[in-house]
């Protein structure tokens, strides 16, 4: 381990992540090595030629930790150990090894929010005289009503999974709260003996070699007061994010986790921050103050949420995606955010922004990937959007796996909303969307599996698949190829300055990037028609194209999904 741990920190300047680009594997559906229909760490070992092939950076790894799956592994019962299910501490050592001959790093998903609710510390904190009581938040009925009965919970908070945020434990006559599932019991990071007991952990995993942490809904590990908020119509719950999210010692407790664990380590350490301020995350991430190498915000992702949110969802905004876009970008100051379209939480970027018809998947994808690697910040490809991967055609109820949204069909069906009217805003927003099976190749299960997988292959597979890509010089996938190595060699795709142009043109993103003597000009039509480019452009027409999805016979015009990168002389 020794010689692993010495080779990792030797391949970390400072700020290296500042030039990086991050994959995302979703380990359950990334390749299954032992044939049980279940994605696992040697079925990712099998594939690590393909990522260096790509150019990635880093691998972000979603959890391996030992857990029940009520939620996929976001519910861990020991953090210190690998589930069966996907292998053991070896296979993730070997990985670890394997990755960093590659010159990839590795980052772990640090899931501390909250554990499962069969982690021991949980299992002692259930007796009220357990000096582990305090690790989590356990509270008495409200005052005037029945334990166990509708609105006696402590607060009217609702769980982010449907239902409310607190659950009744009859064995000790108290209510946990659990942010997420009932399986998972939010930690009281209040007490300093849970901190110490993290950060231990944090550093165990440091001293087996992985490079960072990316942090799992970091912002809600400090509550603000535990009071009633505004209910949401319909529910009588309330799910106002700025009651739980970033309280008021949030920035102490980050501030201790890098004193204690990550200063001096040349790490990269990613904040998920649902519901977090441009301002706080500019706080979290300043290099001369804050705690973290990045932010990873929802604000974007959200912009095409409707009344009831991810399952209610209209066409994709470009106006005020653009509007975000240059808000974070200029906002952010000396700070650092994420750039993301898809992770194991959101639907396929193709088929939600952009245009998944046989006729214009490939352009769209492409050109969705160039807006997106074009601007400044540290880009993640979740696996398969490179591939230009699609949603699901979800057209039942037991087409589904994913807890949150059964969770939100069965609160609909509760409150009498017809199955019929329910089902085509869940196929649009799924988190199953994302964690169908890698599409390997056009034979049985896609190459994922030699048995049925745990979730249905989406019938596109034949069509879309990496073996087909890697061959073809001019697939979805070697042009994030070519956009990552632009971003490795190419101090203004990794530095410049962003600047949007005809910010209220639906039809076009338009801006440059600009760093000392050199500038970049992103040409991108976001609609199936041609589009002519507007007057006013900086002069373009003799200026080499970098990287472009079409064959450019008027310089004037972008065909349906074209995108350019122009250097501008």
């Amino acid at each position: 381990m020794t010689s692993i741990v010495h080779s990792a920190r030797a391949a970390r300047p400072d700020d290296w992540w500042r030039s990086a680009v991050v994959y995302q594997i979703y380990p359950r559906s990334f390749a299954d090595a032992n044939g049980d229909g279940i994605g696992d760490i040697k079925g990712i070992l099998s594939h690590l030629d393909y990522l260096s092939m790509l150019g990635v950076d880093v691998v972000w790894l979603s959890p391996v930790f030992r857990s029940p799956q009520d939620d996929n592994g976001y519910d861990i019962s020991d953090y210190q150990d690998i589930d069966p299910l996907f292998g053991t501490l070896d296979d993730v050592d070997k990985l670890i090894e394997e990755l960093h001959d590659r010159g990839i790093k590795l980052v772990m998903d640090l899931v501390v929010n909250h554990t499962s609710d069969e982690h021991p510390w949980f299992e002692s904190s259930r007796d009220p005289q357990s000096p582990k009581r305090d690790w989590y938040w356990w509270r008495p009925p409200r005052e005037g009503h029945e334990p166990g009965t509708p609105g006696a919970e402590p607060t009217n908070w609702g769980s982010f999974f449907s239902g409310p945020a607190w659950q009744y434990d009859p064995r000790s006559g108290e209510y946990y709260l659990h942010l997420f599932s009932r399986k998972q019991p939010d930690l009281n990071w209040e007490n300093p003996e849970v901190r110490t007991a993290v950060f231990d952990m944090m550093s165990w995993w440091l001293e087996r070699g992985v490079d960072g942490f990316r942090m799992d809904v970091i912002n809600l590990i400090s509550k603000p007061v535990l009071a009633d908020g505004p209910e949401t119509p319909g529910t009588g719950l309330c799910y106002d994010l700025s009651l739980v999210a970033d309280g008021h010692r949030l920035t102490e407790f980050l501030g201790e986790m890098h004193e204690r664990v990550l200063k001096g380590r040349n790490l990269i350490s990613v904040g998920e921050m649902p519901g977090t301020t441009l301002e706080k995350a500019a706080r979290y991430t300043d290099p001369q103050t804050g705690a973290l190498s990045m932010v990873f915000q929802f604000e974007h992702v959200m912009l095409d949420n409707g009344p009831t949110g991810r399952f209610d969802s209209k066409p994709w905004p470009w106006v005020e995606y653009k509007e975000n876009v240059t808000r974070w970008q200029k906002g952010i100051g000396q700070g650092w955010n994420s750039l993301y379209f898809e992770n194991h939480d959101q639907p396929r970027s193709v088929s939600r922004m952009g245009d998944d018809s046989p006729r214009f998947r490939e352009a769209s994808a492409k050109t969705l990937a160039t807006v997106l690697h074009m601007q400044r910040g540290t880009p993640y490809v979740y696996q398969g959007e490179e591939l230009g991967m699609t949603n699901y055609p979800f057209e039942a109820e037991g087409d589904f796996r994913d807890i949150e949204t059964l969770g939100y069909l069965h609160q609909a069906l509760r409150m009498g909303t017809p199955l019929e009217d329910v089902l085509p805003g869940l196929a649009r927003g799924s988190r199953d969307n994302a964690r169908t099976p890698m599409q390997w190749d056009s034979g049985v299960n896609a190459g994922f599996s030699e048995t049925g997988p745990w979730l249905a292959v989406n019938p596109n597979a034949a069509e879309i698949n990496a073996a087909a890509q890697l061959v073809d010089p001019d697939s979805v996938f070697h042009h994030y190829r070519r956009l990552i190595q632009l971003r490795h060699d190419d101090k203004v795709v990794q530095l410049g300055e962003l600047e949007m142009l005809f910010p209220d043109d639906e039809r076009l993103v338009i801006f440059t990037r600009t760093w000392g003597e050199g500038q970049l000009l992103v040409l991108a039509n976001v609609t199936s028609e041609p589009v002519r480019l507007p007057l006013g452009l900086p002069d373009h027409g003799a200026c080499e194209v970098v990287i472009g999805t079409h064959e450019v016979d008027d310089v004037d015009v972008l065909a349906g999904w074209e995108s350019r990168v122009v250097r501008l002389s």
